[in-house]
């Protein structure tokens, strides 16, 4: 039998080349929804948090903010109120005005995270460009976490001078043992928002997509 003039094309040839990510639409799509949706999910759980949780509405002033003289007492504009519970042991409502980053810490240092909010948002955009194929859809929406979440304190930071918080999880769970972290017995004493807790599931996202393409 006489061979076959026609060779089969590879399967690198016939596949559809990809364009670069920054010019698909649905890769933009995806990181579009996952931003305004984040940055909704923020700013309106604050909003329903600082009306409801003390039994009053309570309103934050920027000028209020900054005429305290020791940023490390801005908390003391929040009048004192019980806590929501939620979940009992799991996660509580408390209003708390944040003037530093994650964790409480650098209060006064506003200008500094505004910065450093602008870069990091910046270098998202970047790793959605450059480092994101148009199919990783499960990042773009990761990355649009990082972006909406960052988004949401960066408008705190300039509307109020602050941060609003009222997530307390664990709230009273201890260290089993009588240890202590960093002078704490609690597990987990800090107060926090929706943003950031986006801020750190599109965190885990990215390392994950990094970690499966350490290569890269």
């Amino acid at each position: 039998m006489s061979e076959p003039n026609a060779q089969p094309a590879p399967a690198e040839a016939s596949a559809p080349l990809l364009g670069p990510t920054w010019k698909s639409r649905r890769a933009w799509l995806v990181l579009l929804l996952a931003l305004l949706g984040s940055l909704a999910a923020d700013l309106g759980s604050k909003s329903l948090a600082f009306r409801y949780v003390a039994g009053h509405p309570v309103s934050v002033m920027r000028e209020d903010v900054l005429a305290v003289a020791d940023p490390r007492f801005t908390n003391a504009l929040i009048p004192p109120h019980p806590p929501v519970v939620v979940v009992p042991r799991v996660l509580d409502f408390t209003l708390v005005l944040n003037p530093g980053a994650v964790f409480g810490t650098g209060p006064g240092w506003r200008w500094f995270f505004v910065g450093f909010t602008l870069v990091a948002i910046a270098f998202a955009a970047l790793m959605f460009a450059r480092w994101s194929g148009p199919r990783d859809h499960w990042v773009h929406a990761g990355i649009g976490m990082l972006v909406g979440g960052g988004l949401g304190n960066l408008y705190d930071r300039l509307m109020y001078a602050c941060v609003r918080d009222f997530l307390h999880p664990l709230p009273g769970v201890k260290w089993p043992f009588g240890l202590r972290l960093l002078g704490r017995d609690e597990i987990w004493p800090y107060v926090s928002n929706v943003a950031d807790a986006l801020l750190l599931v599109g965190i885990g996202i990215l390392l994950v997509f990094l970690w499966r393409h350490d290569r890269r």
